[in-house]
């Protein structure tokens, strides 16, 4: 591994479809190419100039919702008053809440399969498989705009799409035609040389990648592929690595669209979806790592963070509990053949539950009827549906203390349900080779590996996928909504001063998981804001809500890379609804700042990282004129006037969103200006 730094060119805009760069160390005036992310924002571009940190607003041509998220986001999109969506393609899938322990989440199935039938968008029904697998393979277009509002949207990068991991009301102001904002980012290319060795996986890369670069060195930045080692990996490969990216907490992630990309949406008989995308030759990036195949080796993340990386070798022997493979990392045909291959005529160690989830109906489909299922079944294993199911806790906890190996792509404590379980991150090869020896077992001491040849011909059925109402039957569609949908919550324009205790103080990597909690019990509660901010930040304090409450408007103070993790907007309107008025913190992940200026709460980041130590959970915080300071574009001078120490924030916000915050969040803003 070898890291640059391309340090030496300032960017100064762009001209005639080139980077417009000067070479500042000589003077020279020079026109450089484009990457194909930029050639994509480009061609997408509503508004802004390209510059490195300053917004542009991007035409989106597709978006996706789950049903996690996908409630709110259309309560949100109804809100607007737009009668259809604009965009070429919208889904929404049924992937997460699929455990139906009570009436809630069938409910909120019914209500986006009637909201979606009424406003134009397609309905991935339950089974059909997992929103960013069935979207690989069935509406993915290369060099095309996609946002989800699920952080590993960027699963189509695979294809080389420019897809993006959003909160719920974005996508929904992108429903109804309105720009995608985010930030123009720096650009990384990662140069892959060599080929991977036998059983090691598309997995290990994007584990080496979070090695070199951490959970949080992502942030601001495109992630893009090239090299000759990328004409080794198959569709299911790259979408594996960039699905990943959002650990990185990078923007997205993209490989080129190449005669791979060809075969692969050929096989799945959308070969006029295809076109190729690459980036410029003489394209220049802000960081370059190379990264030789050859050399990797297969890997773990361990307890609890996803660049906590080791390798195999390193743990070979240790005893493990529980195994679950699928999810939207790991649960292709190709992913799910190589299990097979390695489980067909043995049994799973007597120590192990294995559990197996397909990532789509059409892979579920594909390995019944050329026999690979019954391998599985054969072996010992518990085929759950295509859901996301054990990634997201909803069902298949480990048990106490429990090693449980997952070829998924997040092992936060807690959020595989159980508080104290250690979770491991593995490839397939990895996952079914110990699943077998029931300790951690390096898949390369496995003898000769079967070569995975990628079909043809795939098996295509959308019988699963129900179309929007024509326009003319549109109005006669009826939305039905259950008890447990709420409104969403009201929001008030910026107060001129706020003064309010910080009602809790956090640490550095605070994820959106232990902001709202996912799982079995409190996922089907996303629709009900009331309800479940009843468990807002409760891994953290179980008694945060209730003080929140008696507060009645209170401040958040946290570390660096605060709000890491998925998309969800319920981690900012939980703490909305229970009066959080500012959260005040080192660094913030991308999605989350956005998704608390679109809930009207101010995000402010410490200008010296020391005054952190300065506040106390307790201490009353005054903002003095804050309204003023916002429009100013000054700094956030803040009163502890508890210990009567000043400490100044900085609230670095663009034109757009400083208007949002000060409307008191998007929607406002939207109606405001529409």
């Amino acid at each position: 591994m070898i890291l640059h730094y391309v340090d030496f060119y300032a960017l100064i805009g762009y001209n005639k479809g080139k980077i417009y760069r000067r070479l500042t160390c000589c003077k020279e005036e020079i026109f450089l190419g484009l990457t194909l992310a930029q050639k994509i924002i480009k061609a997408h571009l509503l508004s802004g100039d390209m510059t490195v940190g300053t917004d542009v607003g991007l035409k989106i041509d597709q978006t996706l919702t789950q049903d996690a998220t996908g409630t709110m986001a259309y309560l949100e999109f109804e809100a607007m008053g737009v009668p259809r969506v604009k965009t070429e393609k919208s889904v929404a899938y049924i992937d997460h809440n699929t455990l139906q322990t009570g009436f809630e989440n069938a409910d909120d199935h019914r209500f986006i399969q009637s909201v979606a039938k009424k406003h134009g968008i397609y309905f991935s029904r339950p089974g059909n498989g997992i929103c960013h697998q069935v979207h690989l393979e069935r509406f993915g277009k290369p060099g095309k705009t996609l946002i989800g509002s699920d952080s590993h949207t960027p699963t189509g990068g695979g294809i080389g799409m420019l897809a993006m991991g959003a909160g719920g009301l974005d996508v929904a102001v992108a429903m109804g035609g309105g720009a995608y904002y985010i930030s123009m980012p720096k650009m990384v290319r990662i140069n892959l040389t060599g080929k991977l060795r036998p059983w090691v996986s598309a997995k290990d890369i994007i584990l080496e990648v979070l090695k070199i670069m951490s959970v949080k060195g992502g942030v601001g930045k495109i992630i893009e592929y090239g090299g000759e080692g990328v004409k080794t990996l198959s569709v299911p490969e790259r979408a594996t690595i960039t699905n990943m990216g959002a650990e990185l907490g990078a923007t997205t992630s993209i490989f080129p669209s190449d005669e791979i990309t060809k075969a692969f949406l050929k096989a799945q008989g959308r070969e006029e979806d295809w076109s190729e995308q690459k980036s410029d030759e003489d394209a220049v990036y802000d960081e370059v790592i190379d990264i030789d195949l050859s050399s990797l080796v297969p890997m773990a993340a361990c307890p609890h963070s996803p660049d906590n990386i080791k390798s195999i070798s390193e743990l070979a022997g240790k005893t493990v509990d529980q195994i679950c493979i699928g999810s939207c990392t790991n649960s292709s045909y190709r992913d799910l053949m190589i299990v097979a291959s390695i489980l067909k005529g043995k049994t799973i160690a007597e120590n192990v539950s294995l559990a197996i989830a397909p990532g789509s109906k059409q892979v579920y489909n594909m390995l019944a009827l050329n026999g690979a299922l019954g391998d599985l079944i054969a072996a010992g294993a518990r085929i759950l549906e295509c859901a996301c199911g054990p990634c997201i806790g909803m069902g298949q906890s480990p048990n106490s203390k429990g090693i449980s190996l997952r070829t998924f792509n997040r092992n936060f404590e807690g959020r595989s349900g159980t508080a104290d379980g250690q979770i491991y991150l593995v490839s397939p090869e990895t996952a079914a080779a110990s699943a077998l020896a029931g300790v951690f077992c390096d898949p390369t001491t496995l003898g000769e590996q079967v070569e995975i040849i990628m079909p043809e011909q795939f098996l295509i059925n959308d019988n699963m996928v129900a179309a929007p109402a024509p326009v003319e039957e549109m109005d006669s569609v009826e939305v039905l909504r259950g008890p447990n949908i709420k409104p969403f919550p009201t929001t008030q324009p910026l107060a001129d001063s706020i003064e309010a205790a910080c009602a809790l103080k956090v640490g550095d990597n605070i994820t959106t998981d232990h902001i709202m909690p996912a799982g079995a019990k409190i996922l089907p509660l996303r629709s009900n804001i009331p309800a479940i901010s009843n468990h807002c930040f409760t891994v953290c304090d179980k008694d945060f809500p209730a003080r929140a409450k008696e507060l009645g408007k209170s401040i958040i103070v946290g570390g660096s890379n605060y709000g890491q993790g998925s998309s969800r907007e319920h981690a900012a309107l939980a703490p909305l609804y229970l009066g959080v008025k500012a959260v005040l913190v080192k660094s913030f992940a991308r999605i989350h700042r956005s998704n608390l200026i679109n809930a009207g709460i101010l995000p402010l980041t410490f200008e010296n990282e020391a005054d952190y130590d300065a506040v106390s959970q307790g201490d009353v915080l005054s903002m003095p004129d804050v309204k003023e300071a916002v429009k100013a574009g000054k700094d956030i001078v803040i009163t502890n006037k508890t210990t009567g120490k000043q400490i100044v924030a900085k609230c670095e916000l663009t034109d757009r969103t400083k208007e949002i915050i000060l409307e008191g969040g998007l929607l406002n803003y939207t109606k405001a200006n529409s």
